[in-house]
């Protein structure tokens, strides 16, 4: 079966899955697995918003079973109060948010595709109302940058190869960086030079000269994407504790020629 079959499948039954709970309300398929399913392709991610009944957010935030009890997941980062990038065991991968109705007035996101609702559920919430993002309280954790990074890694290596070359080169060499830099203080304590609080890569060289020496293994240009994905999980390999299912996937993608 072609993968972009297996996406609207697993939608499909993710959205079953929703309705069988008796206490969701709908699901909400975003970008390619919203209005623009033409766009799908086998390096396709499933971006979605399960809405659930309210004061069931959290039930469906820490319990997983609506989505293991479809197929296992292999790998699960929460990276929003209500959401996760998570990997399925066929090798789908999802990034998930779990949300009230009300909560879909304050959040920004772009116009989706209802794939099911319940007859109770208001569709005219689904349209967008803002583009003020909310504060993320997970975010800036140690946790949080290490999976974002990968994240990037994963996605924009899927970009590169679907043709979209300067956003998956942003995702590689700009964004999955900007979370290395996070974590470099992890790595090597900084020398004595002023940090500039709103631009970390000031000073970056003689702050942190010795992981500043990989930088150009990181940043190797748009042609070389997959090089720089590698040694940016290499790096990260060898100083974190990755996760061994987003370590083989990122390889895997980068054997691809």
């Amino acid at each position: 079966m072609q993968k972009t079959q297996r996406l609207l499948e697993r939608l499909n039954a993710i959205a079953a899955s929703l309705k069988d709970s008796g206490n969701a309300l709908a699901l909400l398929g975003l970008g390619s697995a919203g209005i623009e399913t033409e766009r799908m392709d086998e390096y396709s991610d499933l971006d979605f918003f399960a809405i659930v009944k309210p004061g069931f957010r959290d039930r469906f935030i820490e319990n997983l079973d609506w989505l293991t009890d479809i197929c296992p997941l292999i790998y699960t980062f929460r990276n929003t109060v209500n959401g996760y990038k998570t990997l399925f065991e066929d090798d789908i991968f999802c990034e998930v948010g779990v949300l009230e109705p009300h909560e879909l007035r304050t959040i920004p996101f772009t116009r989706g595709r209802l794939i099911w609702k319940d007859d109770s559920f208001d569709e005219s919430l689904c349209v967008p109302q803002t583009k003020q993002r909310d504060e993320n309280p997970v975010e800036g954790t140690d946790e949080w940058h290490l999976g974002e990074a990968l994240t990037n890694l994963y996605v924009g290596l899927g970009r590169v190869y679907r043709g979209e070359i300067l956003t998956g080169t942003r995702f590689i060499q700009s964004y999955a960086i900007d979370h290395v830099l996070a974590l470099t203080s992890l790595v090597e304590t900084a020398l004595p030079h002023t940090e500039d609080p709103f631009n970390p890569e000031r000073r970056y060289e003689f702050r942190y000269p010795q992981t500043s020496q990989y930088l150009p293994t990181f940043i190797q240009g748009y042609e070389r994407n997959v090089e720089s994905a590698l040694a940016i999980l290499t790096f990260l390999e060898r100083y974190f504790v990755v996760s061994p299912v987003m370590s083989t996937a990122i390889r895997e993608l980068c054997t691809r020629q």
